[in-house]
């Protein structure tokens, strides 16, 4: 009787994991879908900063190398592959609805080579080719120090720090709009949330320390971006009263 009780307490433990690492995988591109929708509704991009699609493409390429020299948990792999599906798919949305609102024919590309423009190009195609030529540039480098347990190490921390800087971009654009009008609240709501969850994730399974840190900081900017959309909205409704 005994052996039965254990045998199906072990059998939902490991449906539980399952689904812990279902919600690890997909979890972290949910967020984006409110905002898509946004974005394709109200025909413009500028409420979103693209510059988070720069900072996490970056960390999630930067991941994956890190599990080439330190395997970890299978999900967190998969995880990265799906997060940069996500934000090709967020950029190629903002560049079709910037090349039909572009009322300048004057156009930016990453062959010009001109740092002002940098990550403010017209074309999907020149955030493809950042993408491949870093991805290029991280494999080389990668595969020349793989053996060096202190590089491996500081290419964990530098993909983590990345990650954790996530909605820093958002904060700071938020900021300098003086608004959050364009940005979907639920977004920040479902970061919050899945942060939440990512970390405590961590801490269960023993992660790397790393992403732990990550974790807790990125919790602190949700809600510091959280706090905008309070102050701004309460900004916003006493210039409309």
């Amino acid at each position: 009787m005994e052996q039965g009780s254990e045998e199906n307490m072990e059998s939902s433990w490991t449906l539980l994991s399952w689904m812990a690492s279902g919600v690890m995988v997909f979890g972290g591109a949910v967020p984006y879908v409110p905002q898509y929708q946004e974005i394709q509704k109200t025909n413009n991009a500028e409420g979103f900063s693209t510059r988070v699609c720069l900072v996490l493409l970056i960390a999630n390429i930067l991941r994956i190398f890190f599990w080439i020299g330190k395997q970890f948990e299978l999900p967190l792999l998969l995880q990265s592959v799906v997060m940069i599906l996500t934000m090709l798919a967020m950029l190629h949305l903002c560049c079709s609805i910037q090349s039909s609102n572009r009322v300048s024919t004057k156009q930016h590309h990453i062959t010009d080579l001109d740092f002002r423009y940098f990550w403010s190009w017209s074309s999907f195609e020149d955030y493809l080719m950042f993408c491949f030529a870093f991805t290029l540039l991280c494999a080389f480098i990668t595969f020349l120090f793989l053996d060096w347990v202190l590089f491996v190490e500081a290419l964990g921390s530098l993909a983590v720090m990345f990650e954790a800087m996530l909605g820093l971009p958002q904060l700071l654009q938020n900021y300098n709009n003086r608004s959050t009008r364009g940005m979907s609240v639920k977004m920040v709501l479902l970061w919050t949330a899945g942060d939440i969850f990512k970390t405590m994730y961590f801490v269960i399974n023993e992660s790397p320390t790393q992403f732990v840190v990550c974790g807790a900081v990125q919790i602190l900017i949700d809600i510091a971006i959280l706090l905008q959309v309070g102050y701004y909205g309460q900004d916003t409704r006493i210039k409309l009263g």
